[in-house]
């Protein structure tokens, strides 16, 4: 059974910093391409940034310099750092497993920047 296990949201200060985790089990995670998704209330979900199995990453355009995605294949997970949070960073993040044929979901943690 696959399982993606966001952890590491919360409610956070404009300019503050927060560090996601999303640990897998279930899969071959170094098979995969892993991302982080956002979905905000009223918004369709997007892409916030992604690390294929080789280390390469992409970002959106409105978290470039702000936030990096790393991975540790020796324990299966995947991270999110994000730095000078602003209001509108406010969603839903998802964590995302990724090759051909399979393609998984976490369960989402809520990210809230707000003074």
């Amino acid at each position: 059974q696959v399982q993606l296990v966001e952890s590491g949201g919360g409610l956070v200060q404009p300019g503050g910093s927060l560090r996601l985790s999303c640990a897998a089990s279930g899969i071959i995670f170094s098979f995969y391409t892993m991302g982080w998704y956002r979905q905000a209330p009223g918004k369709q979900r997007e892409l916030v940034a992604s690390i294929t199995r080789g280390g390469s990453t992409n970002y959106v355009d409105s978290v470039k310099g702000r936030f990096a995605i790393s991975r540790d294949n020796s324990k299966n997970t995947v991270y999110l750092q994000m730095n000078g949070l602003k209001p509108e960073d406010t969603a839903v993040y998802y964590c995302n497993a990724n090759k051909i044929n399979a393609d998984y979901w976490g369960q989402g943690t809520q990210v809230t920047v707000s003074s």
